[in-house]
């Protein structure tokens, strides 16, 4: 963290240090008497519950502001996804015929970590979810090139811990989904979904619909392997239907490859907020 205070003030740092080499009496034992701030028994209160999703916003911004890190990319997909090394062991056979995506979420961080090294690091750094399958891919092909990589990890009942190829110093944990989310997309300069389950829906979704909205500047969007997603999800039909208009089913792309996701990107133009809703 930056040390440069430019304040008069004594720093919390000291004070919070002060206050443990305080005389042991009944006074100072006592929860009221602990600083706010370095008490986490206040903090966990609901009633706090305002101040911790701005603690969530604000750590990583301070972390990744500080890195100079101003850009990046981000890639969704699926946690059970395995290497194709191990795709003998995965669940299913539909599982073990993905396991290729695995090395197309390498190879295409490979390739735009190569290009994030030319801006110092600053510019198309790679960020997944911090987990396994197809976000562990990517954390490893920044990795490969020595490039750094960032991990947006949650606490679920059931988590395992960060992959190892995350950053450790761009690896973060999170409580709330939301906060997550925008660390996702407020500086994201391509989205990239791969196969995946609910949580890479859900993220998919929510990513189109604030660029459907105009919420949210257009950016490459890109869905890897077509055939799966053409058998997931029926576009035209909801086109068909009504509930979206024809023009939102250019709001994405297909890709099969990291070399066709790199060219899309290299070749985009920039394309600003949607001013109305076509079909509205």
């Amino acid at each position: 963290m930056n040390d440069d205070r430019r304040s008069p003030f004594r720093d919390a740092g000291t004070d919070r240090s002060t206050a443990e080499h305080v005389p042991d009496t009944p006074q100072t034992r006592a929860p009221a008497y602990r600083l706010a701030f370095d008490d986490e028994d206040f903090l966990l209160r609901d009633e706090l519950r305002p101040v911790r999703l701005q603690l969530e916003l604000l750590k990583p911004q301070l972390i990744l502001e500080e890195r100079g890190i101003t850009s990046t990319i981000v890639l969704f997909g699926g946690a059970r996804i395995p290497e194709p090394e191990k795709k003998d062991k995965a669940r299913t056979r539909t599982l073990a015929e993905l396991s290729h995506f695995y090395e197309v979420a390498r190879e295409f961080s490979r390739l735009m970590t190569a290009k994030s090294l030319a801006s110092y690091g600053r510019e198309y750094v790679i960020c997944t979810g911090g987990g396994p399958g197809v976000m562990e891919a990517g954390n490893r092909g920044a990795a490969d090139v020595g490039g750094a990589s960032i991990g947006l990890n949650i606490v679920l009942p059931h988590e395992q811990a960060p992959n190892e190829y995350v950053t450790p110093d761009l690896c973060f944990n999170f409580h709330y989904f939301a906060i997550r989310k925008m660390h996702f997309l407020m500086r994201a300069r391509a989205i990239c979904i791969f196969p995946g389950g609910f949580g890479t829906m859900d993220e998919m979704f929510e990513s189109l619909t604030l660029i459907q909205t105009g919420r949210m500047e257009r950016v490459p969007f890109l869905l890897f392997g077509r055939a799966f997603w053409e058998k997931i999800i029926n576009w035209e039909a909801l086109a068909d239907a009504g509930t979206i208009s024809d023009e939102d089913l250019d709001l994405f792309r297909y890709v099969e490859t990291a070399e066709d996701a790199v060219h899309v990107i290299e070749n985009w133009a920039p394309d600003p907020c949607r001013g109305d809703l076509p079909g509205r």
